[in-house]
């Protein structure tokens, strides 16, 4: 019985581990999540409909936004994809990644198909997909901060440059 605990621990991460962090809120997280699963729905149709096509560059498109949609999936609701074994491990290697790594991934892979056929539907179909990925850039932005702190440090940096001011007026009078 216990190695089957062992396996289930080190098969399902501590969820305090990764938020502590990150600095998210939960509502920014389930925003995050549910952008991409949007992202991931409509990378999906997008995709399918660019498959129906001759040109073979929109097939690559199609094919590439519907793979898309599935590493969305995958990494942002592993519920979606219960017939995979290791959807659980994958999206559990999702979440220990850092805001900004998260939004370089998606933003360059909703990237990819508009650069290889620049259509309507591979735009649209990826637009999501790279608003997932902006929000989860704009995360690792951190925290605005408050009007005291600005006007603190703002005042330290006035401070400083009068200082610099007159010992340089000092310097030139001596």
């Amino acid at each position: 019985m216990s190695s089957q605990e062992d396996q289930f621990q080190q098969a399902v991460p501590a969820p305090a581990a990764s938020s502590a962090d990150d600095g998210m809120t939960w509502w920014y997280k389930w925003l995050c999540r549910i952008a991409g699963v949007i992202g991931g729905v409509s990378c999906a149709l997008a995709g399918l409909w660019n498959c129906v096509t001759i040109n073979p560059l929109n097939i690559a498109a199609g094919v590439w936004m519907m793979l898309n949609a599935f590493i969305l999936f995958l990494c942002e609701a592993p519920f979606c994809c219960q017939f995979i074994e290791f959807a659980n491990a994958v999206s559990a290697r999702a979440d220990k990644l850092r805001p900004w790594q998260k939004a370089a991934f998606y933003c360059g892979m909703a990237v990819f198909p508009v650069i290889l056929s620049l259509t309507l539907t591979t735009l649209l179909g990826n637009a999501i997909a790279f608003a997932t990925g902006v929000l989860y850039g704009l995360s690792a932005l951190g925290k605005k901060g408050d009007a005291i702190s600005y006007a603190r440090i703002q005042q330290q940096q006035k401070q400083a440059d009068e200082e610099k001011l007159t010992g340089t007026l000092e310097g030139q009078a001596l």
